[in-house]
């Protein structure tokens, strides 16, 4: 349940602080005055696309937060407890959402103080509002939209998943059948060409580590000459030269600080230092030694190592890729070509497979049909009871379903759904999007989402003037409708009708104000006068007569009983 949502710099509220409670709560006041930000507002923070016009004129970031209470939500606690953000001691069964979109239409989210990428916060979202829009009609005319609504109503997702999961398995299996017919084509001027790469790849035989090391040794041999030489003139430098060799003055530093040390002791550390060095030196001489002796002139090796490199260097280059990605491009070709030689066998396997899959998907599309006529039963049951109390006494609303209405694979299934109606007596059933009244057409669509609403698990409803086109006493029954979607739950209902307004718990009004040349919105609980004031106000327009607060008083009594 929405418990409460602060709301700054959006649109043209400045700041703003409303507390929900459970049951049907109204929201009413002038055209303009801010009513459907606020439903926008509630968009934003379920995970809607930001956009930087939303900021407030002037300010650098619109800012939304909103605390809904979990104990009616188990799909939301479910949703928390898989993003370990459903910490008991921290939340206490509360779920708090923060978004901040910046001028520059930047956005960020958060969940119980973890920040949040907008996809997920939409798949949360879902799980806490269900908001039904004034322009619902409009989607409800697609073909596509009337299918989920069926589907949701019917309440078969296991059906659903078993028929989506044998689509994919059987779109998989085709797609890999065409990629082997497509390649049979030409697929004996690619093995061939395949047989020749993969042989003279494997004639090569270049290991992974081999071109490092074929490298490494090119540039010793091309040095020989030097490495040689100046190994011996840095052995000379170091050991071999008279009076000047390096560990020669280094020894002779080291007794003079010995003899230093006895006389003062501050000479003793330096003698260590020293020491160290001449031990040092002696150890490098010992290798520079060892590594010069191994070093020799080879002009058949290094003719040997050129010749290797420049094998590969050419076969790099035929095949379009470095020298190091050579073995690996063996393997794929190699792969590649096991792949097609095996190909005959393969697609004989994958035709056997597609015809289980195909009896599969037919048989799950046909549970899927079954659990969809009568789902259709129902749901037109359900609405057309509902259009009769909206002032359409002879209506009749079906929903129809033709199985194998098409054979390509999709994860929806085969049936072509339609929802029908016959608005008055002798009318045939035509589809919805013929109907030509806009007056019917809000009267069904606003059946339909209450029908829909009744299966939701959702625990806040939000209806944004979904009783557009309607009035009288057909209002009054939606208010009854819409306050019954309450009872059990939240519902809140943004409408400029007194007979809908009249039947909320809870009323708020939302106005719009002016100071310092700035416009804002403001919201505030009117207590039983204030509602009845409201209520002549949605009757009587400008002036308020004492007869307009008689009818808005008795409406609130009725309303009451």
């Amino acid at each position: 349940m929405l418990a409460e949502i602060t709301i700054r710099n959006f649109a043209i509220i400045d700041r703003l602080e409303v507390e929900f409670e459970p049951g049907m709560t109204v929201l009413s006041g002038e055209t303009g005055a801010g009513k459907s930000i606020l439903v926008d507002a509630l968009n934003l923070i379920l995970g809607n696309r930001a956009d930087a016009q939303a900021v407030r004129e002037g300010a650098e970031r619109a800012e939304i937060s909103a605390r809904f209470m979990l104990d009616d939500a188990p799909a939301a606690r479910e949703w928390l407890a898989a993003h370990e953000l459903d910490d008991p001691e921290e939340n206490q069964g509360e779920c708090v959402i923060r978004r901040v979109v910046a001028s520059s239409g930047r956005s960020r989210c958060w969940v119980n103080a973890a920040p949040m990428p907008a996809r997920e916060l939409r798949a949360l979202g879902e799980c806490l509002v269900d908001i039904h829009g004034q322009h619902a009609h409009q989607s409800l005319l697609r073909r596509s939209a009337q299918r989920a609504l069926l589907d949701e109503y019917g309440e078969y997702p296991v059906t659903l998943r078993a028929l989506a999961q044998a689509a994919e398995a059987l779109r998989a299996t085709r797609e890999e059948i065409a990629h082997i017919e497509q390649v049979d084509d030409a697929g004996g001027m690619r093995i061939d060409l395949l047989r020749y790469q993969v042989n003279e790849l494997d004639a090569l035989d270049l290991s992974a580590d081999e071109l490092t090391a074929l490298e490494a040794e090119h540039r010793r041999l091309a040095s020989a000459e030097r490495l040689i030489g100046d190994g011996q003139q840095a052995l000379a430098l170091l050991f071999e030269a008279e009076d000047r060799a390096a560990i020669d003055q280094i020894g002779g530093a080291e007794r003079l600080l010995g003899e230093l040390a006895d006389i003062d002791a501050g000479f003793a550390p330096i003698l260590e230092l020293i020491t160290g060095a001449r031990i040092q030196a002696q150890e490098a001489v010992d290798s520079l030694r060892q590594q010069v002796d191994t070093l020799e002139i080879d002009p058949q090796r290094f003719h040997e190592v050129e010749q290797r490199l420049g094998t590969i260097q050419d076969l790099a280059r035929k095949h379009h890729c470095a020298p190091a990605d050579l073995p690996a491009l063996a393997q794929r070709l190699t792969a590649e070509l096991e792949s097609l030689e095996g190909a005959g066998a393969r697609l004989e396997g994958l035709r056997a497979e597609e015809r289980a899959q195909t009896e599969t998907y037919r048989n799950a599309a046909a549970a899927l049909s079954a659990k969809r006529i009568e789902a259709a039963r129902q749901l037109g049951l359900a609405i057309t009871g509902i259009i009769q109390s909206l002032g359409m006494p002879e209506g009749e609303f079906s929903v129809r379903v033709r199985p194998e209405a098409h054979e390509r694979i999709s994860a929806t299934g085969t049936d072509e759904i339609e929802f029908l109606i016959a608005a008055n007596p002798g009318q045939s059933a035509r589809p919805l999007e013929r109907v030509a009244s806009g007056g019917e057409l809000s009267r069904i669509s606003l059946a339909i989402e209450v029908v829909a609403a009744t299966r939701t698990r959702v625990p806040t409803l939000v209806f944004d003037e979904v009783d557009t086109g309607i009035g009288g006493g057909v209002a009054e029954i939606v208010g009854r409708q819409l306050r019954e979607l309450g009872a059990s739950g939240q519902s809140l209902c943004v409408t400029h009708l007194p007979q809908v307004a009249a039947q909320a718990a809870h009323h708020l009004y939302v106005a719009k104000q002016v100071a310092n040349g700035q416009t804002s919105t403001r919201i505030s609980r009117l207590d039983e006068h204030a509602r009845i004031e409201e209520l002549a106000r949605m009757l009587g327009g400008v002036e308020l007569t004492a007869q307009t607060r008689a009818h808005a008083a008795d409406m609130n009594a009725r309303a009451r009983d």
